[in-house]
């Protein structure tokens, strides 16, 4: 029997190098510092439940500052990284850009403990503007950064001078058609990723079966975590967010919400939480964003809605301009 767990223990670690190879994937490191982003970071510790974490954070401040700033809210398999391009064309427009890795992603703790809610979340990201003392700015929420934003939003009004909601997710609530599964399920789903996985859920669910050369680095980021001897710890916190995502909506509250705000949807996104545990029947009839960014627009005051046909999950890497144009006429609106 030993003799059998070594020889199989050896082709498993032999399978995992031969598929880092070939997907020429980099081990990475739990906090990502092997991982360089695209412009300086800095980080601020926290005290929250009882340990410190670090958060950490790129403050990115143009020449030519125009006394506006844009806090740019990553989503769940995501972290600041991904946002290279608008911070790029937000800071030529004269915008100092905050862009924070929320505590479990990115750059920030990986906590062994944690009990995340959008609230907690949000505290800490406001924690994180008083440390460098802004004491206003627009929010941009990204897919689960959509679901932080509204919380933002909603806890610190004075603060947010005006919410952008980029293909958020948490526009309906699952928990309505999608049976509850403990944090130990989506744990287990968590340890079983691998980049073949990875890269064909986003191609099918973001990209329309569509891929580009340049989408690799976002698989090769999650994946190349599942590398390290870590990963429990990160994937521990993935389903701690999961359970957060589920069991927290924010679809009730939009109504409350007393900010300007812009709804940015692509309408071929389909994204929506807990679909291989429905029937096929009823995951026809979930995230369906053409037709949820038209209900979320009536159901926050003051809202406007730009929708992008034939543009899925993430506007903003899979057809920058039609993303850019309308965001930053809305900033300087």
């Amino acid at each position: 029997m030993i003799k059998n767990f070594i020889v199989f223990t050896a082709i498993f670690l032999s399978f995992q190098l031969t598929n880092a190879q070939d997907n020429k994937l980099e081990w990475l490191d739990i906090e990502l510092s092997n991982y360089e982003y695209p412009f300086e970071v800095s980080t601020v510790t926290l005290h929250i439940q009882e340990q410190e974490l670090k958060m950490a954070y790129m403050d990115v401040k143009p020449d030519n500052y125009n006394g506006k700033n844009v806090m740019l809210l990553h989503g769940k398999n995501f972290n600041g990284a991904y946002w290279e391009t608008t911070i790029d064309s937000l800071t030529k427009h004269g915008f100092r850009v905050i862009v924070p890795d929320q505590i479990g992603f990115g750059k920030s703790s990986k906590p062994q403990h944690f009990h995340y809610t959008f609230q907690q979340l949000a505290k800490n990201t406001k924690a994180l503007l008083d440390s460098i003392k802004v004491s206003k700015t627009a929010v941009l929420g990204h897919s689960m950064g959509g679901m932080l934003a509204t919380r933002f939003a909603l806890m610190y009004p004075e603060t947010t001078e005006k919410l952008i909601l980029e293909n958020p997710i948490g526009l309906e609530d699952w928990k309505l058609k999608v049976p509850y599964k403990p944090v130990e399920w989506w744990y287990h789903n968590e340890l079983k990723k691998s980049y073949e996985g990875i890269k064909k859920y986003q191609l099918e669910s973001y990209y329309d079966n569509k891929w580009q050369p340049e989408y690799d680095q976002w698989v090769n980021l999650l994946a190349g975590w599942t590398l390290n001897s870590d990963y429990k710890t990160i994937a521990w916190n993935a389903a701690l967010t999961y359970d957060m995502i589920f069991t927290q909506p924010v679809v009730y509250e939009f109504k409350n919400i007393t900010s300007p705000t812009l709804l940015i949807i692509g309408t071929r996104d389909r994204t929506a939480l807990g679909k291989p545990l429905v029937s096929d029947e009823v995951k026809k009839t979930m995230g369906l964003y053409s037709k949820l960014g038209k209900e979320t627009k009536e159901k926050i005051p003051n809202a406007k809605l730009v929708e992008l046909d034939n543009i899925g999950h993430l506007p903003h890497i899979e057809d920058f301009d039609r993303f850019i144009k309308p965001f930053i006429k809305f900033l300087e609106e």
